[in-house]
């Protein structure tokens, strides 16, 4: 049967486009369909989101040729400190602190806003002969055969590829439609999502606060403004979230402290409630599921879009020396291949950001100390340090290539 390109890829958000770039420069045909209307994505003014990209990440970006066109306006990440407090009470003695001077390759990462990675990817795709953009349609129904996958769109469009890629969130139709099931757990706790303004520069200092009741990141970007990913049991975000702008700031306050003098919001408001949840299979018979599609965790240690990027990176290098060595890039095989590269990572992560998040989640005197005392003698061992601070700018483990700044 004819088909309509190598790859269709469901979700035009963040992944599905970076994976659609990866593959087109690989001599792939693809086809990205998103259930959003452009002009919402396309839209230049700030809504308070914003990404943490670690350097791996930005070799990605730029290995797709994105970086380029969106340095101007990322922020560096120069430094992380990470401590434990209490509203109003401002950090512990002991803390982590990491420098990016002690690696070689730079920043750790950079901030980089919502608005312009989007537009970007937009205009990339574009550009990109080997791209089909469908948005504003829906994907309804999807069905597989021996030689490829149909996918049915909400308008009565048929489409038909080798195989099917879920870039679709964390609870993927496409995986639903699969009978992928998922495990997983609620974490009681709320992502609240928002940007501020402040008086005093931050150098590029990424903070993490670990509170009571979760994790307060206080993330740079550019100017005098700071991203906020402020973590809440579920009850209490919910009210914070419903309150005016003036009084949101006033439970922000003690939480965020007064070292960058006085704070204003910016742009909007967002609450995410946080739950771990993994697909109990990334691929199935030709579809394969790449970012929140396969996994969502916690966002204490800024990994979601990162994990999402190695997926990304791994199963770009997976499919296209597949078809180059003439394989069916939609066989068993081969999407065992990227599976086994990608599961274990995922697991590993998944786990210890749920470790790390209810270790520090709570007020226990006992654990408190044991956790400052890590934190400091971590600080304090150079070897320790310098490793850790490779973890956060993700360079560790088995990269793919586009993550060492290499072509596929």
């Amino acid at each position: 049967m004819t088909q309509d390109a190598d790859i269709i890829i469901v979700g035009g958000g963040l992944n599905g486009p970076v994976l659609g770039l990866a593959l087109a420069q690989g001599g792939l045909r693809v086809v990205v369909v998103d259930a959003l209307a452009r002009a919402p994505r396309e839209a230049d003014s700030f809504d308070g989101r914003a990404y943490a990209l670690a350097l791996a990440s930005v070799r990605v970006l730029a290995g797709v040729g994105l970086w380029a066109d969106i340095a101007d306006d990322a922020q560096p990440i120069l430094e992380i400190k990470a401590s434990d407090g209490r509203p109003g009470e401002g950090a512990a003695p002991f803390f982590l602190h990491f420098d990016h001077a002690e690696i070689e390759e730079g920043p750790m990462g950079h901030m980089l806003e919502d608005r312009y990675l989007r537009r970007a990817l937009l205009h990339a795709m574009d550009a990109s002969p080997g791209i089909t953009q469908i948005s504003g349609d829906a994907v309804v129904a999807q069905d597989v055969d021996d030689t490829g996958i149909s996918v049915t769109l909400a308008s009565g469009t048929r489409l038909r590829a080798r195989l099917l890629a879920g870039c679709d969130g964390r609870d993927s139709p496409t995986a639903q439609r699969a009978g992928i099931a998922r495990s997983g757990w609620e974490y009681g706790q709320t992502g609240l999502v928002c940007a501020v303004a402040h008086a005093l520069p931050h150098h590029g200092c990424a903070h993490q606060f670990f509170m009571p009741s979760g994790p307060l990141a206080i993330l740079p970007l550019p100017g005098n403004r700071s991203s906020i990913v402020w973590s809440e049991r579920t009850e209490e975000a919910a009210r914070i979230h419903a309150l005016d702008d003036a009084a949101y700031l006033d439970k922000l306050r003690p939480r965020f402290g007064d070292f960058l003098g006085p704070i204003t919001l910016e742009g909007k408001r967002f609450a995410y409630p946080l739950r771990l949840t993994l697909a109990n299979s990334f691929i199935g018979p030709r579809l394969v599921l790449v970012g929140d599609a396969a996994h969502g965790m916690h966002p204490i240690a800024g990994q979601g879009f990162n994990f999402g990027l190695r997926d990304i990176a791994a199963l770009a290098e997976v499919l296209i020396h597949s078809a180059r060595r003439g394989e069916d890039i939609a066989s068993p095989l081969v999407l065992a291949r990227y599976q086994q590269w990608r599961r274990f990572d995922t697991m590993m992560m998944a786990v210890g950001t749920d470790s790390v998040n209810r270790l520090f989640s709570n007020d226990n005197s006992a654990l408190r100390l044991i956790r400052d005392l890590g934190m400091g003698v971590v600080s304090a061992l150079p070897a320790l340090r310098r490793a850790c601070i490779r973890e956060a700018a993700g360079l560790s483990g088995d990269l793919p290539r586009l993550m060492r700044g290499l072509p596929i």
